[in-house]
């Protein structure tokens, strides 16, 4: 499903082809405010909620810029962008992708399928108005040379690259090697293992004293949990502020209506 926004081209610019924007995103609101925001741009912006019906128009009305969400129902961004680039015809086309999370791993996701921009969910509508402008504006120019692209897909990646650990305030022991087994998930296998039966019935049971885990494994165990907490608090305040973004732009959108 996809709705087309045409905008008449501006007095000055009359004789210009209008540029033709897919925005692509299964969110209703997204799709309204971005309707709205590029209205005073000229600009034709064809808004679809999946993949599926975006690349069905491009072979009647082709593509001068593809912004896409990351996650969508049918197909993700990235297979998205990956068909574009390798469709002769598109492979030109410049390609935004939208994530709600911006890390390393998204970011050589991206590079991996030649994404020409990665913006992080919330944005402002301004700031990817400008970024689709920047985008356009190499269509009369000459093309890059390639050693430019190769140093923006560089610094794309080393952007989000992590930065150096902090020093730990407590230095555990070292850590065993990958293939050696902790001592205390044995001992917890150990402790509820069965017991073979006593070969004497009348034999009076014995204690068996099992060894228990490390101060060193502790340790470590508590430094797992801690960032376990961490990453949870994390992705609990990037969910809040995802539903307050969305409530921000459904009053805008309420305002906008009822001033027009």
């Amino acid at each position: 499903m996809s709705e087309a926004m045409t905008i008449p081209p501006l007095s000055e610019a009359r004789e210009k082809r209008v540029p033709t924007v897919y925005f692509i995103d299964d969110s209703a609101t997204m799709r309204e405010v971005i309707k709205i925001a590029f209205r005073r741009e000229n600009i034709q912006v064809i808004t679809c909620a999946d993949a599926a019906s975006a690349l069905a128009q491009f072979d009647q009305t082709r593509p001068d810029v593809v912004i896409t969400d990351v996650i969508m129902p049918d197909q993700d961004g990235y297979s998205v962008c990956t068909q574009i680039k390798e469709n002769p015809r598109l492979s030109g086309t410049p390609v935004l992708l939208m994530s709600g999370v911006v890390n390393k791993s998204v970011a050589d996701k991206a590079v991996s399928v030649k994404a020409d921009e990665l913006i992080r969910k919330p944005f402002q509508p301004q700031e990817l108005i400008n970024r689709v402008k920047v985008l356009l504006e190499p269509k009369s120019a000459a093309p890059a040379p390639p050693s430019d692209r190769s140093a923006a897909t560089s610094a794309l990646s080393s952007l989000f690259a992590p930065p150096p650990a902090a020093p730990r305030a407590i230095s555990p022991a070292p850590a065993p090697p990958a293939a050696q087994e902790p001592a205390w998930p044995r001992a917890l296998a150990e402790a509820f293992a069965p017991r073979p039966p006593a070969a004497d019935s009348q034999a009076q049971p014995t204690a068996v004293s099992l060894p228990g885990p490390s101060a060193a494994d502790l340790q470590r165990l508590r430094v797992e949990i801690s960032r376990l907490e961490l990453l949870v608090k994390k992705l609990q305040t990037e969910l809040q502020i995802e539903r307050q973004y969305n409530q921000a732009l459904e009053a805008q959108i309420r305002t906008l209506a009822g001033i027009e």
